[in-house]
């Protein structure tokens, strides 16, 4: 049994606590903040309601997050609901949930139909993504879809999801996002489903909170750490603000890399180097809370350049009201690139840019439905992986002996998501675990 300290109480964090405190090793969390969860956690709203800072879902798909759910006894927590998804283009909306919708989609003619659903075809077909590391996403789209599409409906995703720039992007990216959306379709009518845990990630991530404190473990809430403690080559503990050094067997950073960066100056300046490579999209997410539904749908995928926000998501169209006060919720996230100016935009500049887009987009809308408008950011939300880069991303074991990384980072190509965060905890703790015993 080894004694490990992880830094993070997020829920790669608190995943990774979970499956190694199971291992039999004795860990020690510590969270900066005051709340566990990361992006994964909750607000509370004035009324006294917790909700998801960020959107997230759960797919019927997500066997290893449902098996762990199972596991911790939460199984009953869970809720599915079939929705929709729809796409704005030229100041309409048009339903996409359906072989009728999918014929009836304007922006394409009957050949574009065809090659779009060659390409949701084609995705399935590719087992080993290796293949598609060094092919642009660009070019590999107009292969299968051809160039009214691509231009149509695919560019205008990529830029707002990319924040205009994704030259470098390998088709690694779309291959992914089409298998995990198509992965939650199923019997012969093709129906999407989505879904939550009552209460949000919160639920899943304090039962695993409360399992680690049953095993012994211990986790330190509004605890930042200065540094991890590096001598003769080897992780001797952490530093906490207050300059007290807990000594560990193992270390653990659980943080995207430019925060691992800076919490180990004892490091080489090679791996130093190394992690600086690591590039992230951030986030500015708004949230409406509003007292009726803005639209039907989940998803409303946006194709207009002019419009700021990526798209919007509605979660209470699989999350019923009643789960979160009865309340409407509706996020309407924009993607930045690093350095990207709409970051440094004050949070009365982004009320009213997004409010004034959400009039255009929804002439009936009013702001008189609004119960509370939340700004969020974060500046390091999703990594950027670029083409022939996989040597790019940091292992789990560094150079340091006894000092481990589990990051989001390492979560590729699939999505980062609770499913894949998840898994790639069990992964790790796996391999600490190797390591640990050798």
């Amino acid at each position: 049994m080894a004694n490990i300290g992880i830094i993070g109480g997020g829920i790669m964090g608190i995943s990774l606590g979970y499956y190694l405190s199971r291992m039999g090793h004795q860990v020690e969390i510590f969270e900066a903040s005051d709340t566990l969860g990361g992006l994964a956690g909750p607000i509370l709203l004035d009324d006294g309601t917790a909700v998801d800072r960020f959107y997230h879902a759960i797919l019927s798909s997500d066997a290893h997050l449902r098996q762990l759910c199972q596991e911790l006894g939460i199984a009953d927590q869970l809720r599915f609901r079939e929705t929709r998804m729809g796409f704005y283009y030229r100041n309409d909306i048009h339903p996409m949930n359906n072989i009728i919708d999918f014929l009836k989609f304007p922006p394409l003619g009957w050949i574009d139909r065809f090659r779009l659903g060659l390409t949701i075809l084609a995705a399935q077909f590719y087992k080993d993504w290796h293949r598609l590391e060094s092919i642009n996403v660009q070019e590999w789209l107009i292969k299968w879809s051809g160039k009214t599409t691509f231009h149509n409906i695919w560019r205008p995703l990529l830029r707002a999801k990319f924040d205009g720039g994704f030259e470098n992007t390998p088709a690694t990216y779309i291959w992914s996002r089409l298998v995990r959306m198509k992965s939650t379709r199923g019997g012969a009518s093709q129906k999407e489903e989505a879904g939550h845990l009552i209460g949000g990630y919160i639920t899943l991530i304090q039962a695993m909170a409360r399992e680690i404190a049953h095993l012994k473990g211990q986790i330190h809430l509004k605890t930042p750490i200065k540094e991890i403690v590096i001598e003769n080559g080897r992780a001797a503990g952490i530093r906490t603000l207050d300059e007290q050094v807990k000594p560990y067997d193992a270390v653990v950073a659980t943080v995207q890399a430019p925060i691992f960066q800076r919490l180990i100056p004892g490091a080489s300046q090679e791996y130093l180097e190394f992690l600086a490579k690591t590039e992230y999209l951030g986030i500015i997410a708004p949230l409406l809370v509003l007292d009726k539904p803005l639209t039907s749908y989940w998803t409303l995928n946006i194709t207009d350049d002019d419009i700021p926000f990526t798209g919007v998501i509605e979660t209470t169209s699989y999350i019923d009201p009643q789960y979160v006060g009865g309340h409407h919720l509706v996020y309407l996230p924009k993607y930045t690139a690093p350095g990207s100016p709409w970051q440094k935009k004050t949070d009365d500049e982004i009320r009213q840019i997004w409010l004034n887009n959400l009039k255009r987009m929804f002439p009936d809308f009013s702001e008189s439905s609004i119960c509370y408008f939340l700004i969020h950011r974060e500046r390091y939300v999703e990594p950027i992986h670029g083409l022939n880069q996989t040597h790019l991303i940091p292992p789990v074991k560094t150079p340091v002996d006894g000092l481990f990384l589990a990051t989001t980072a390492q979560i590729y190509p699939a999505l980062t998501n609770g499913e894949s965060v998840t898994r790639h905890a069990r992964q790790a703790a796996l391999e600490i675990q190797q390591q640990a015993s050798s």
